[in-house]
C-alpha cells in the first residue's frame, strides 16, 4: 500500500473515532474552479465544450449525450438508480452529479479516472453508455460536421486541433464552469448569520457531532484536498451488522476493487460531494436509498454504527438542504448541423 492511501486511510479511520479537527472547519466554495497547467480554462473552450457536451450524435444510436445522465437541468444527474444509455441498457452504479465535479481530486465512484479529462473519455466506449467501439471513431463522427472545426481552431489553434485529447479538454473546460457556490450554507460562513435557519444550524452541528465530518469535510464536502488524481476513499459499508446493508444490497458492488484488483481497495469508493445533495435522490452507488432522509439514517448506522432520533435527522436534513447553491445561467448550444445527411446512419 502507498504512503498516500495508507495515510488517507488513518486520517479517515482516526476522524471517525472521535477525531473532531474538521468539525469546526467550515469552508466556503470557490466561485472559481481551479484548471490544470495544460488546460487553461478559455471562453472558446467552455462554448466547444458546451457543444460536445449536449451533442448526442457521437453515441453508437445518436440518442446519448453527456447530458443524458448528468443533466444539467436537474441536479446534474437524472435522478434514477441507475441511468439508461444506448439500447435502453442501463449500468449498475448511479451517476453522479457533475455540478462542482471540478472539485473531486479524481472521477467516477471508483476513481479510475484522475482527472475531468480523463473521465470525459470513458463514457463515449462504455457499451452500456455511449456505445462507440473505439474513441477515434467516435471523434471521425465530430470531424465529419464540417460546422465543428472553426470550433476547434478557435479554442486550440495549430494544424490538427480535431482531437481526442483536445475534445476532452474542452468538456472538461466546460465541466469546471459548473459549480454552484453562494448556498446559504456559504453565506452563513461568510458572516450572514441569517443565512440558515435555526433549524439548519442545529442540524449543522449535528452533523459534526454525529461525525459526518470525518468524511464530508472540505468547501465541497467530499474530503480533504488531495494532489490531482489520488482520490479520496472510504470503505463503504464500515460497519455490515444491521439490516440496512442486506435491504439495499450495499455488499455486492465490490468497489474500487474493481479497479484495482487490490484487496485492500475492497468496499471503498470516492467520497462524493454533498453540495446540492438534496436535489440528487436517489441515492448512494447503487441508486437504492430513495429519501434524503432514509439516507442520513443509513449513513449514520453503516458509517457511523450510531441510531438518530428523528429529530436529529430532521436537523441534518434542513441543513443539507442548506448546501444547494446557486447554479450558472444557462443557454442552450446552438450545434452544427448535418444538412440533408444523417452522420448517425451515414458514419
Amino acid at each position: 500500500m502507498s504512503k498516500i492511501k495508507f495515510s488517507i486511510r488513518v486520517f479517515c479511520v482516526s476522524m471517525l473515532f472521535g477525531g473532531s479537527a474538521l468539525a469546526a472547519d467550515w469552508q466556503p466554495l470557490s466561485d472559481k474552479a481551479p484548471a490544470p497547467a495544460d488546460n487553461p480554462t478559455t471562453a472558446e473552450k467552455v462554448e466547444l465544450g458546451k457543444m460536445l457536451y449536449f451533442d448526442p450524435r457521437f453515441s453508437s444510436t445518436g440518442t446519448v449525450s453527456c447530458n443524458s445522465c448528468h443533466n444539467l437541468m436537474l441536479g446534474g444527474e437524472d435522478n434514477r438508480a441507475f441511468s439508461m444509455g444506448v439500447h435502453g441498457k442501463t449500468g449498475g452504479r448511479s451517476a453522479p452529479t457533475v455540478w462542482n465535479a471540478a472539485f473531486a481530486s479524481s472521477q467516477f465512484w471508483d476513481g479510475r479516472a484522475p482527472s475531468l479529462e480523463e473521465q470525459a473519455k470513458g463514457p463515449v466506449v462504455n457499451p452500456v453508455e455511449m456505445g462507440m467501439s473505439d474513441l477515434e471513431k467516435a471523434m471521425s463522427r465530430v470531424r465529419a460536421i464540417p460546422g465543428y472545426r472553426p470550433w476547434f481552431e478557435r479554442a486550440f489553434g495549430g494544424d490538427d486541433p480535431m482531437t481526442v485529447d483536445n475534445a476532452a479538454k474542452a468538456v472538461a473546460a466546460f465541466e469546471r464552469t459548473m459549480i454552484t457556490p453562494n448556498s446559504p450554507y456559504d453565506r452563513f460562513v461568510k458572516g450572514d448569520k441569517s443565512a440558515l435557519s435555526e433549524q439548519q444550524q442545529r442540524g449543522m452541528k449535528a452533523f459534526a457531532d454525529t461525525g459526518c465530518t470525518s468524511c464530508h469535510s472540505g468547501p465541497a464536502f467530499n474530503g480533504p484536498s488531495m494532489p490531482a488524481g489520488t482520490g479520496f476513499f472510504m470503505k463503504f459499508p464500515t460497519y455490515t451488522d444491521n439490516a440496512y446493508v442486506k435491504k439495499y444490497g450495499f455488499m455486492k458492488d465490490k468497489g474500487r476493487f474493481e479497479v484495482t484488483g487490490n484487496k485492500a481497495d475492497m468496499h471503498l469508493f470516492k467520497v462524493p460531494t454533498l453540495r446540492n445533495v438534496a436535489l440528487t435522490a436517489p441515492y448512494f452507488h447503487n441508486g437504492s436509498v430513495a429519501t434524503l432522509n432514509e439516507a442520513i439514517r443509513v449513513m449514520a448506522r453503516v458509517q457511523l454504527n450510531k441510531t438518530l432520533d428523528d429529530a436529529t435527522v430532521a436537523d441534518i436534513e434542513a441543513f443539507l438542504n442548506g448546501l444547494t447553491g446557486e447554479f450558472p445561467e444557462l443557454t442552450l448550444p446552438r450545434l452544427p448541423g448535418t444538412p440533408g445527411w444523417s452522420i448517425v446512419v451515414g458514419k
